[in-house]
């Protein structure tokens, strides 16, 4: 399978951000890839009001991303924002596969942390998504979808991996600090491990004025992590970029039997606190 990464910078006009995801399709659809991932947030970046520009998922921009799935014949992963149910908007990744099929995963762990509250604007989805992607070459792709925070939580992406994801596309837009770089790299790999998956995750480079910024507009760093926790060629650098990368699906099957990680698992009790005595 060949994936591509379209680390951009996103703007606040969702229409220039569709001229851009025109560009990086053509361009992962010109060098054969099967699927190509963008950021979180692609549509319209964070840090400015987000409910105007919020549409379904077979509104306008959906819509033109789907086109572009399909005239160009790959996969398209991309982060929206979609209506709510309570005022709030939601945080969705748009997944168009290369026949048009179109499915939405609705982020579900809201970034409400290092003092920025997401689910003030943003109301948390509840379902994980796993698609069947047709390739290029006839077979098929097992993909699960994250977003950005979602890292944090492995419960989510050892669901994807019993659900028989091979490969894990984590569109984000990485909060920027001491220690976030590192901490991105950490929890990339130790979810390949949890999952046996491949992990690619993409980030937003950041825009140049991203010091000004309270919001998480990325740290750009987009990488790919094998299921034995082992980078895929080269992590990217901070500003954009667009690569395509091959990846042995077979990877997915040889980690998990090999490792073991969701086979051997076991049940237990939890521990009740004690007071130690003699």
């Amino acid at each position: 399978m060949r994936v591509a990464m379209a680390q951009i910078t996103a703007g606040t006009d969702p229409s220039a951000n569709l001229d851009t995801v025109a560009e990086q399709v053509g361009r992962a659809a010109g060098g054969g890839a099967d699927l190509v991932v963008f950021p979180e947030a692609t549509m319209c970046r964070f840090g400015v009001p987000l409910g105007d520009v919020a549409q379904p998922v077979d509104g306008p921009w959906a819509s033109s991303v789907r086109d572009l799935a399909v005239d160009h014949g790959l996969a398209v992963a991309v982060g929206m924002f979609t209506p709510g149910t309570d005022g709030r908007i939601r945080n969705t990744v748009l997944l168009v596969d290369r026949d048009g099929r179109t499915s939405g995963y609705d982020k579900i762990h809201c970034y409400d942390a290092f003092g920025f509250a997401e689910s003030a604007t943003v109301e948390p989805g509840s379902q994980a998504l796993v698609v069947d992607l047709p390739l290029a070459d006839g077979s098929t792709a097992r993909l699960g979808v994250a977003t950005c925070y979602d890292l944090r939580f492995p419960e989510l992406f050892g669901t994807l991996a019993d659900a028989g994801a091979q490969v894990i596309a984590v569109p984000t837009s990485w909060g920027a600090g001491p220690g976030k770089v590192e901490q991105w790299r950490t929890l990339t790999a130790a979810r390949a491990l949890d999952s046996g998956a491949f992990i690619v995750a993409v980030d937003q480079a950041p825009p140049p004025d991203a010091a000004g910024h309270r919001a998480p507009t990325g740290v750009g760093r987009s990488r790919i992590v094998d299921p034995f926790g082992t980078l895929v060629d080269d992590e990217y650098g901070e500003t954009p970029a667009t690569g395509i990368h091959r990846i042995d699906l077979a990877g997915a099957a040889q980690a998990r039997e090999t490792l073991g990680m969701r086979a051997n698992r076991r049940t237990f009790a939890s521990p009740v606190p004690t007071t130690p005595h003699d």
